[in-house]
């Protein structure tokens, strides 16, 4: 597996889809809580798939270590951290495929050490180029999500638009139709 240094906006967004399987953003469910999710998680953003059960506990650990770096924006703290998922599980090449700068994982990188390499590949990428600011909570009152915003503007508010978004919109919505009415609820 190899992994592009200026794909760090594809990387990052990995390891915002990674944090937000956790239980505490699906309100107790874990998206990742079996191998076959992990299996699915891993076809869907082109990892190698995983085999044994040893991989999903790694993986629900690394996805603990990254949302503890998002969720805690310090420079250093996040080039300390990401390094520290890099350094052990890849060697730094020219891809011969592109002629871009990339990482590729070593003979033997588990589902878990590919994943690994990608989120500090994305979290190095987003320090160096866009800032710590762009590591954030979800802006939706009732969830416990996070995310590197990865948008040009850099604007993002929600872990995840399509869902926490659509929340938020649809209760302004309602709460803008009830005033209009003159309905205050009370009986």
């Amino acid at each position: 597996m190899q992994v592009a240094l200026d794909d760090y906006v594809r990387a990052a967004g990995v390891a915002t889809d990674l944090v937000n399987t956790a239980p505490e953003v699906w309100h107790g469910e874990d998206k990742l809580s079996d191998l076959e999710s992990l299996a699915a998680f891993a076809e869907l953003h082109s990892l190698p798939e995983p085999s044994r059960p040893s991989e999903l506990r790694a993986v629900q650990r690394l996805r603990a270590t990254v949302r503890e770096l998002i969720d805690h924006p310090d420079r250093a703290h996040l080039i300390t951290g990401a390094t520290a998922l890099t350094s052990s599980i890849g060697d730094v090449t020219l891809l011969t495929d592109t002629a871009r700068w990339g990482v590729s994982a070593r003979p033997g990188a588990t589902a878990a050490d590919s994943l690994a390499l990608v989120c500090g590949v994305g979290i190095l990428g987003v320090v160096q180029f866009l800032g710590v600011e762009r590591f954030r909570a979800c802006g939706a009152p009732t969830c416990r999500g996070a995310f590197i915003d990865t948008t040009r503007p850099g604007r993002r508010r929600y872990c995840m638009p399509g869902l926490c978004g659509n929340r938020v919109n649809v209760a302004n919505h309602r709460a803008r139709k009830l005033s209009r009415t003159g309905f205050s609820g009370a009986p």
